[in-house]
């Protein structure tokens, strides 16, 4: 019964920090780089993510090390991920070249931000300009034009895609800095 009720209320604390992440008008995926619309069902949250086949490059980060991205082949197309092949994310609550973030607080639990120490990440086979955001603890946020990247927390393992698609408000990182729109969770 305690694991139960344990469970659940994970559950509800991950619903709570999800509905946190909707709310204020941002960029939406019309209004951003170029989009990829595949009819590819969306992944879901309770069913093991696409295969994604290992990133296009291997680096060594250590902690305290810059952020290396890559590609990486999913069931999405291709994919931006970052060294460890862990997606990443867009949020389409974020405004483009604005300098910061919409993801506070709760959101942040759920989509904890790319981070690097570096002001020019490095990264092999993505296109889009890359850069950085400060954080309100002074950290630096990859972005990908003009956007800041994000993980999803559900994302277990690298490869995973799990947050592709959630609330029609979270999309992987297409190569290019374009939202790869296809499915959504929806949840």
């Amino acid at each position: 019964m305690k694991h139960h009720l344990g469970a659940g209320l994970a559950i509800l604390a991950l619903s709570a920090a999800l509905a946190a992440c909707g709310g204020s008008t941002g960029t939406t995926p019309a209004d951003s780089s170029p989009a990829v619309t595949t009819g590819s069902p969306p992944a879901s949250a309770t069913a093991p993510a696409a295969s994604v086949s290992p990133p296009s490059a291997t680096s060594t980060t250590t902690a305290g090390a810059a952020v290396d991205l890559m590609t990486a082949s999913s069931s999405a197309g291709e994919i931006v991920v970052d060294a460890d092949g862990r997606s990443v994310y867009f949020f389409t609550k974020d405004v483009k070249d604005s300098g910061t973030s919409t993801c506070t607080d709760a959101c942040l639990a759920a989509w904890p931000p790319v981070l690097t120490t570096s002001a020019t990440p490095s990264a092999e086979g993505v296109t889009g300009e890359l850069g950085t955001i400060t954080t309100p603890d002074g950290k630096q946020q990859v972005t990908l034009n003009g956007l800041p990247l994000y993980y999803f927390a559900q994302d277990a393992r690298p490869g995973d895609i799990l947050g592709q698609g959630v609330n029609n408000i979270w999309y992987l990182a297409d190569p290019a800095g374009g939202m790869i729109q296809m499915g959504g969770a929806g949840y």
